[in-house]
């Protein structure tokens, strides 16, 4: 049905929005803001939270980065402190510690049982070594005497020599021989015999 208001306008009703539409309208408005006020939380809030650890972040990586740089350079220095330890323990190892074979041979020279087993000197000795590892070479050389006129005190000798820890590293010594020489009749011991001493060092790979 058409209605039609005839009255002056001045007589007419104002029209009212409806309560319903009204209520309708703010709630939507009222979501609308909501959500652009979190939409800009999310925009500016979590970014400038997200900003903020990324330079706190920032600023520890450059603070770690010479620690790291150092730590490598430490790792790198121990690498080449352990190669050079490898290196003296191999070349320690396969070196000839010469005092203390000298001692080993004062050891079986004096301990002839006062004579009774070898009595043994020497004018010399001569140890000759070329290279160290698994390129040394060497000998040692010493004219000696024996103070007895039995000449099996030489070869007496040289056993002591062969079974003593002198050897280790050595060939053993070549078989006994030499020549008898008359002293003085007054003098103690009266025949000497004087015999070559000749002990040359063990390829690399047998020095044991």
């Amino acid at each position: 049905m058409i209605r039609i208001n005839l009255l002056p306008e001045e007589y007419r009703r104002k029209a009212r929005t409806p309560l319903k539409l009204m209520l309708a309208v703010s709630a939507v408005v009222t979501v609308n803001a909501s959500l652009l006020a979190w939409a800009s939380w999310l925009a500016i809030g979590v970014t400038t939270a997200v900003d903020s650890e990324l330079a706190v972040l920032q600023t520890e990586d450059d603070g770690l980065k010479p620690q790291v740089a150092y730590h490598k350079s430490l790792e790198t220095e121990s690498k080449q402190h352990t190669l050079r330890e490898e290196t003296l323990a191999q070349i320690n190892s396969s070196r000839i510690s010469w005092t203390r074979k000298i001692d080993q041979f004062v050891d079986v020279v004096n301990g002839g049982d006062d004579g009774d087993r070898h009595m043994v000197w020497f004018d010399s000795l001569t140890v000759q070594q070329d290279g160290t590892g698994a390129a040394g070479t060497g000998k040692i050389e010493a004219p000696g005497h024996s103070g007895s006129e039995n000449f099996g005190q030489v070869a007496n000798f040289l056993d002591d020599i062969t079974e003593s820890p002198f050897l280790e590293g050595f060939e053993a010594p070549a078989l006994p021989a030499g020549s008898e020489s008359i002293t003085d009749d007054e003098l103690v011991p009266n025949v000497v015999w004087g015999f070559p001493l000749k002990i040359q060092m063990k390829p690399a790979g047998d020095a044991k």
